[in-house]
């Protein structure tokens, strides 16, 4: 089994919590802010996509979290974080990128446990756009024929004759085509695109009326560029421009100040350097967040807090993981 039930469950983690609380040499008493990062919550499961949360998974991840933690919106948690009032326990939930399923399945689920969070979007995407990833994931969910042909970009040729060889297929092309020049990897995929049946949906991503939902209900909503490019490979002039053009499409559709920025794909040195953030900062931001893993202190750089998912299906171990990320040392770029 993947979960243990809720009358399971409450032992395990009673007990796991008391033998954290010794083995972490009170680490607890410390001022921590774990923040969590999440992309989608899906009605049922997606065998191409199976890191994805269902809507059973994600609530029984937040009913852990009321019951064993503290979970602040993210504005508070900063706030307490840095006049030190930050009770022990503290995590505060994010989401990434603007995918619909963020308000017609996250914000549900958020509102029936009394909880905020905080989205940070891609603003490209909105209104019928795909990312390039969701892209690459549907053509090979959708081709028709027996192989599907990624020379062009390096990739060779992919068996899409069953369902489990698509699955199969997938991480290697997503993880390789990370990599490639964006202007090389598009063409490749709109040529793709033209040539499949019925085309590709233009329904995975939030309207702008789906995001001031968001907002209107009090989520905080962040910036995440336009295009969620990785920053490192465009000129710092592109970079601005993503970073600035995101945050104004996103103050116009909420009327309302967008305060916090997350770093795309978010990991230090590789994402990001040391100009990004500084650019970031002379923006006016109060703080952004990459991918280190860990948990933010009051001595931590506010323009690269550590955010992590706990990724483990089993729950318990999920809870065992952020436990232990309160343990885990971040490795800014500057």
């Amino acid at each position: 089994m993947l979960f243990m039930t809720e009358k399971r469950i409450t032992p395990v983690l009673r007990t796991l919590l008391a033998a954290s609380r010794a083995a972490i040499s009170g680490s607890w008493k410390r001022n921590y802010l774990s923040v969590l990062i999440f992309h989608r919550v899906l009605p049922a499961p997606d065998p191409l996509i199976p890191d994805e949360m269902t809507i059973e998974q994600f609530r029984a991840r937040l009913r852990l979290l009321c019951k064993y933690f503290r979970v602040l919106p993210l504005v508070e948690g900063l706030r307490q974080l840095r006049d030190g009032t930050l009770p022990p326990k503290t995590v505060t939930i994010t989401f990434d990128d603007g995918y619909r399923d963020n308000a017609t399945v996250v914000l549900p689920l958020l509102q029936e446990q009394g909880l905020k969070a905080t989205f940070f979007i891609a603003s490209g995407y909105l209104n019928g756009g795909r990312m390039w990833n969701d892209d690459l994931i549907e053509i090979v969910r959708r081709w028709p024929g027996e192989t599907l042909d990624f020379s062009p970009l390096g990739l060779g040729v992919i068996d899409v004759r069953t369902l489990e060889s698509r699955r199969r297929a997938l991480g290697p092309l997503l993880r390789q085509s990370k990599a490639l020049e964006p202007s090389l990897r598009a063409a490749c995929l709109r040529d793709m695109e033209q040539r499949l049946p019925g085309g590709l949906p233009t329904d995975l991503m939030m309207t702008d009326a789906q995001v001031r939902q968001l907002y209107q209900a009090g989520m905080e909503i962040g910036g995440h560029t336009r295009t969620h490019p990785i920053l490192k490979q465009i000129t710092l002039e592109a970079a601005r421009a993503e970073i600035v053009d995101g945050r104004e499409d996103l103050q116009r559709i909420i009327d309302a100040p967008v305060r916090f920025f997350a770093f795309p794909n978010g990991i230090p040195h590789y994402d990001y350097d040391a100009h990004h953030v500084e650019l970031v900062q002379s923006l006016g931001f109060e703080a952004a967040f990459s991918t280190s893993w860990g948990a933010a202190t009051a001595e931590s750089d506010f323009f690269q807090l550590p955010r992590f998912t706990p990724w483990d299906k089993s729950l318990w171990l999920f809870g065992l993981r952020l436990i232990l990320s309160r343990r885990t040392i971040t490795y800014p770029v500057a």
